[in-house]
């Protein structure tokens, strides 16, 4: 298949740290021929950059989409902005063979994330979500050890989540961004960077039962809660606590990370970036599974060109991506409300891609001890 142009609707940090080495590692399959941002000097940046002509910069998106020689538009803006960006260019290009990208959480109010559930059948249009945490190496391999029972029936887990946002934001990171330091959406840094959390766990066990949350106020506008205690009751009978702070470090090490009890054994990943995945088992054994960090962005472009191609589905739809943001928005109105929440009401889902995916790997990923 040839290669696909892709627009880009929004050159700031997301595109910089993310989606950009991502796309330069896929050069055989996408090409950037078009750019979007309001600010003109980052998109005259990008330009030189990308070596663009200077008719393929763009301060308004309506022109870019509608071009002739672009396949994909992918929207990287804040959140406030994702549902009302993906709408207008779904409508724009319905109708004709263009593909959307679309950052996470689908929106910044659950009524336009029910809204924008429903825009691929409305307009016609196939549209990814970009939930890396979805496409993550670490989650795939844990997901599919939890549901081929390696450590034998899941009785629980707990996940601990540290970001340090007040540090952050006097750091080249996503926090200094102005609109994350002041969010025009409920629940700020717990509905931007927990939703990842959220995706991973829901990826793992499947839907969710009901979730009851606790929340510590603090006085910083990125976040009403300091940090959020919640506890989870999935479908399938598994329970578990997941614990999100975003106001300070954890210094002690290892990590509490996310460990997952079984009858035959425990999984534990101390951070995603760790590279490794320990699982000890209650004969005394134990692995230690070798992972890529960070191949989420990777993935997910790879995911779309095969989607294109005709190979297999899109794996992070939006009906999927409005679980996860449900989920952020019912634990906070439990935590406000003092009540327990439902969430998920089908049954179950199994995502197109797992087991079989990851028994192709490299086997020099795994280690055995």
């Amino acid at each position: 298949m040839r290669k696909l142009k892709v627009g880009i609707i929004g050159a700031g940090m997301a595109f910089e740290k993310l989606h950009h080495p991502a796309y330069q590692e896929l050069t055989d399959k996408f090409e950037i021929a078009a750019i979007c941002d309001l600010d003109p000097a980052k998109a005259n940046f990008w330009v030189k950059k990308l070596h663009l002509a200077q008719e393929k910069v763009y301060s308004e998106y309506r022109g870019m989409v509608v071009r002739d020689d672009i396949d994909i538009i992918d929207i990287m803006v804040p959140i406030e902005l994702n549902y009302k960006i993906t709408k207008d260019v779904a409508a724009l290009v319905a109708g004709t063979k263009k593909w959307i990208i679309c950052e996470k959480p689908l929106a910044s109010t659950i009524e336009e994330a029910k809204l924008a559930k429903e825009l691929p059948e409305k307009y016609h249009v196939p549209i990814l979500i970009a939930e890396n945490y979805r496409y993550n190496e670490e989650t795939n391999i844990i997901r599919d050890y939890v549901r081929e029972k390696r450590i034998g029936d899941v009785l629980y887990f707990v996940q601990n989540r540290v970001v340090n946002f007040p540090e952050d934001m006097t750091a080249n990171k996503f926090p200094s961004t102005e609109w994350r330091q002041y969010p025009e959406f409920p629940g700020g840094a717990i509905l931007d960077t927990g939703v990842h959390d959220i995706a991973g766990l829901r990826h793992i066990f499947g839907a969710i039962e009901k979730v009851q949350g606790f929340g510590y106020p603090q006085e910083y506008e990125f976040a009403p809660y300091s940090v959020i205690c919640v506890n989870m009751l999935f479908k399938s009978g598994v329970i578990g606590q997941f614990s999100f702070y975003c106001s300070g470090k954890e210094m002690q090490r290892p990590l509490v990370g996310l460990r997952i009890f079984g009858n035959r054994g425990m999984i534990f990943l101390e951070e995603r970036d760790c590279g490794t995945i320990n699982i000890a088992y209650n004969d005394g054994t134990f692995e230690q599974i070798a992972y890529r960090p960070q191949r989420g962005y990777y993935n997910e472009l790879l995911n779309l060109y095969k989607a294109v191609a005709g190979e297999e589905p899109v794996s992070v739809t939006p009906e999927m991506e409005f679980g996860d943001t449900y989920t952020i928005f019912q634990i906070l109105k439990s935590i406000s409300g003092e009540e327990t929440l439902p969430v998920d009401l089908e049954v179950d889902y199994i995502p197109a891609y797992g087991a079989a995916r990851r028994a192709q790997a490299d086997n020099s990923r795994y280690l055995q001890h």
